[in-house]
Formats: structure tokens, C-alpha cells, sequence
């Protein structure tokens, strides 16, 4: 019998967290003890999992050294406080908020880009999971960039409101609904209107005018592939769809690499699918292709008619799922493949 382990999961009752649970049980993760953790307001919630029902803890009264690994799912204030806590007490963390991924010595971890960088993890007993738009972002950029090398990135994001959890699909479906019966919206989550609109916003915007989601896209590119001089430019955009985030990449090659090679060398990747035939007017798509799908879809690949080391492609994928709890999964596969 294989070794099981023992499980916590934080911020089950969230969205990532339910997905975590959901991914977990598809891929037979090897669970002893399964432990779901939040807030006060949601303790004794039942979830079921593997055909039994659990009772949702108090996390502030949870003692981590009861588990081995730590899915941490809820948001940056929570992971600040309490990964240290599980951390010191021999549970590795595997966080899903951005609050560790810029600390040197915690591991950013794409298991299909770099999944050596995680054998530093005892350093803190933390590993951080990319934000969703640079986890399949990589995922398409990385083996072109070990093939020919990539000195610049400009990317446009298109991502969905599932990024700010249960309370933007909310916001999307009542402000739909209400505007198709001529009744007044109400905007709580966002800024503006979402519903039938486009928002060049997402997270808090800096002292440079670039919203910190466009920075964690410079930022994280250069830890995950350990090269900080590749020029990144990011414009993040949040659009009325439910699940899976699409994104427009233009990349500058250091070496020539055609299209055609670009494609040959996606379809053998890892996590990644190709969909990308214009004369059949086949193309990936949020909906169609990445909402519930595990694959990151690439299409649209194309040489830059301007530059004869310019890519074009079109990057598409669940962020819920490899954008987020999926990979946090494959990390904790990958710990006890090896580490644990």
C-alpha cells in the first residue's frame, strides 16, 4: 500500500478551495486524514469528499502539526498569519495567495516549467503558487524559451471574473440579469460595471500606473524562469466571462523560430494543448475549450509580420483549475514524489 498523508486544505468553503477538494479526489490523491479549515462563520459547513461528509474547522483553532502538507486557499492576510504557524510545525504550505511569491527563499513553482526549484522548500517549508495569467502564460512561453531563448514579453489578459472568487461570478450573473430586465445594477466588487463591459483593472494600481496583478506577471516570469532580463510588459483586463482566463501574447525571440516550429514544439509540451487551424476557423476558446479543462490551449500562432523574431499566440485556460488549484495539487504530487 502506498504512503497516505495527512491533508489540510484552508479556505475549503472558497472557490479554489472547492476546487482543490474536487481535483484532489479525481487525481486519487493518497489522503489519510483530510482536514477543511476557514473562517468561524463557516465552521461546521459539511463538504463531501470520497463519499463522506466533513465538518469545516476553525482554522484559528486548528493544530497544523496534525497534517503533512498545508493547501492554503483563502487570501493574502490569511496565509500571512497562518503559514508560518503550519510552517513551524513541520506541515508544508503550498499557497495559493501571492503574499510568499517574492521572498527569495520560497520557491514559485510551475511543476511543468520548473518543478527543481522546489527542492529548496525545507528553507521555509513554504511553496508559492504562481498568480492564474503567469501559471499558463509559462506554460506556453517556457519551452520556446529553452529553445531559442525569449528577450521580451508583451502580453494583454483577458480574464475572467471567477478571478475574484464566488462574489465576482455573483456580481456578473445579478448585473446580467438585471440589465436584460431594465432594472438598475449594483456594483460592489468592481469598480465599474462588468456586465457587457471591459475593465483595464484588476488588483491595486502602483506608484509606476501599472495595477500590481500586470506587475506579478513581471515579477513572477522572472523568478520562474530565473532570467530577469527579459523585458516583460503586461496590460490585465477584466471581461464579463464566468471561468477561464484568454490571453494575447506577442514575444521577441533571441534566436529565429517559425511558427510552424513554435507549434510542433507546443504540441509536445507538457499541460499543453494546440488548437490552431484558421482555415477550419479552429481557435481555443474560454468556454468551449479551457472552462473545466485541465490543458492550457494555445492558438493564434503566428510570426510578427514586423519583426522576423516576433511570436504571436493566443493563450487560454481554467484559471480556477490550472490557473490555481490544479497546480497547487501537481506541487503537493510532486512533494511526495520526491520530498516527503
Amino acid at each position: 500500500m502506498s504512503k497516505l498523508y495527512d491533508v489540510a486544505v484552508v479556505g475549503a468553503t472558497g472557490l479554489v478551495g472547492e476546487t482543490v477538494l474536487s481535483i484532489l479526489e479525481q487525481r486519487e490523491f493518497p489522503v489519510a486524514s483530510l482536514y477543511l479549515l476557514a473562517s468561524e462563520r463557516s465552521v461546521g459547513q459539511k463538504i463531501m469528499y470520497d463519499g463522506k461528509n466533513l465538518s469545516v474547522e476553525n482554522i484559528q483553532d486548528f493544530d497544523f502539526s496534525q497534517a503533512q502538507i498545508a493547501l492554503f486557499c483563502a487570501g493574502g492576510s490569511i496565509s500571512e498569519t497562518y503559514a508560518p504557524i503550519a510552517a513551524d510545525s513541520g506541515c508544508v504550505v503550498v499557497d495559493n495567495s501571492s503574499f510568499f511569491r517574492n521572498e527569495f527563499d520560497v520557491p514559485l513553482v510551475v511543476p511543468e516549467v520548473n518543478p527543481d526549484s522546489i527542492i529548496n522548500y525545507s528553507a521555509r517549508n513554504i511553496i508559492a503558487n504562481p498568480n492564474c495569467s503567469t501559471i499558463q502564460m509559462m506554460l506556453a512561453l517556457a519551452p520556446i524559451h529553452r529553445e531559442v531563448g525569449i528577450e521580451k514579453i508583451n502580453v494583454s489578459t483577458y480574464q475572467a471574473v471567477s478571478g475574484s472568487g464566488k462574489a465576482g461570478l455573483e456580481e456578473l450573473a445579478k448585473q446580467t440579469t438585471s440589465l436584460l430586465n431594465a432594472r438598475e445594477i449594483q456594483t460592489d466588487i468592481y469598480s465599474q460595471q462588468i456586465a457587457f463591459n471591459v475593465l483595464p483593472h484588476i488588483d491595486v494600481f502602483m506608484d509606476n500606473d501599472y495595477t500590481r496583478e500586470e506587475m506579478k506577471m513581471v515579477w513572477e516570469t522572472h523568478k520562474i524562469l530565473e532570467d530577469d532580463t527579459i523585458a516583460v510588459n503586461a496590460t490585465c483586463v477584466r471581461v464579463p466571462v464566468f471561468h477561464g482566463h484568454s490571453e494575447s501574447v506577442h514575444i521577441e525571440t533571441a534566436n529565429y523560430i517559425s511558427a510552424a516550429e513554435v507549434r510542433e514544439l507546443l504540441a509536445s509540451a507538457a499541460g499543453v494543448e494546440v488548437v490552431d487551424a484558421p482555415a477550419q476557423q479552429e481557435y481555443a476558446s474560454a468556454v468551449v475549450h479551457a472552462s473545466g479543462a485541465d490543458a492550457v490551449f494555445v492558438s493564434r500562432i503566428r510570426e510578427d509580420l514586423s519583426d522576423n523574431n516576433g511570436i504571436n499566440l493566443w493563450v487560454v485556460s481554467d484559471n480556477g483549475r490550472k490557473g490555481a488549484a490544479l497546480n497547487a495539487v501537481q506541487i503537493a504530487e510532486l512533494l511526495i514524489e520526491k520530498y516527503l
